[in-house]
Parts: structure tokens; C-alpha cells; sequence
């Protein structure tokens, strides 16, 4: 919620114009309000925010809210990616990699 310096609520249809001359201004694609909102949230899930931290800043007081508002990108998972293939690669370093099998003899 935007509001005038002076705290009071905008007129809706201020808050719409403000918001579509930021984008304009902005020089990126057009886009609702609500939009924003996922972004924000998508934001702080890449920053690694934790979760309840996330559904305190969005006003959610649910995991569902934040499922629906989150949107995992490439980038999020291939950092995953990155960090599971540096722990198995680091444990074959150490002897105990993935040449063995879950009852843990050697294959």
C-alpha cells in the first residue's frame, strides 16, 4: 500500500496511476500491482530469506500463501544443483563417495 506523506489512504485510482508511471518511468514491461507481489516474494526466496520471514514481510499467515506467491527460477535451482554436485564431488574427494551404495559397501 502506498500512501501520501501525510499517512492518509491514496484514492485507488492515484495508487493505479503511481504504479503505471513507476513502470513507465522505469523503462520495463507493463504490469499489474498485484504482480509485484510476486515478485517481491520470488525476490526474497533467490536472497534466501527464510520462509517465516517472507510471511511476516508479505502479511502471510500461511505456507500455502507463500507456495502460491513464490516461483522458483533457474537460477535457484541450478545454485542447488551447484551446491549438491560441490557436496558429492567433495565426499569422492574424501574416500566416501558416490561409489557407495546405500547399505554402504563399496559397488
Amino acid at each position: 500500500m502506498f500512501t501520501p506523506p501525510f499517512g492518509l489512504p491514496l484514492i485507488p485510482s492515484t495508487d493505479y496511476d503511481a504504479w503505471k508511471q513507476l513502470l513507465k518511468d522505469a523503462e520495463v514491461r507493463d504490469g499489474r500491482l498485484h504482480d509485484a507481489r510476486h515478485t517481491a516474494a520470488t525476490v526474497l526466496l533467490i536472497l534466501g530469506v527464510p520462509e517465516r520471514v517472507v510471511m511476516q514481510i508479505m502479511g502471510w499467515s500461511s505456507t500455502a500463501m507463500a507456495a502460491r506467491y513464490h516461483h522458483v527460477t533457474g537460477g535457484i535451482l541450478r545454485g542447488v544443483a551447484e551446491q549438491v554436485g560441490g557436496l558429492i564431488w567433495e565426499i569422492a574427494k574424501d574416500g566416501d563417495g558416490p561409489a557407495e551404495g546405500a547399505s554402504g559397501s563399496r559397488r
